[in-house]
């Protein structure tokens, strides 16, 4: 079982690197991701210790970060969203 699961992400990397490099992106998508992913952090961060929300720590991790780095600041509000729904955080 081990093995299959290797082999499919050898496969899945192969076939992304044979995307990228036929398409030609170049390393400029790289830069733009890091910078949203830095954006992501920053937002995150004010979030969390600037007071502007009390009672709702967002914690950094990958998973949050992904989802404001690629949702932009409609993630920080699903994010808020959901911790509130799930936890019952009161605002």
């Amino acid at each position: 079982m081990k093995g299959a699961v290797w082999l499919v992400l050898i496969a899945c990397v192969g076939m992304l690197l044979f995307l990228i490099l036929k398409k030609r992106l170049g390393i400029s998508w790289l830069v733009v991701f890091g910078a949203h992913m830095g954006l992501a952090a920053i937002a995150l961060y004010v979030i969390n210790y600037s007071g502007w929300i009390t009672q709702v720590y967002i914690p950094i991790n990958p998973v949050t970060m992904g989802a404001v780095t690629i949702l932009g600041l409609p993630g920080i509000v699903l994010l808020l969203g959901l911790k509130i729904i799930l936890f019952g955080q009161a605002i």
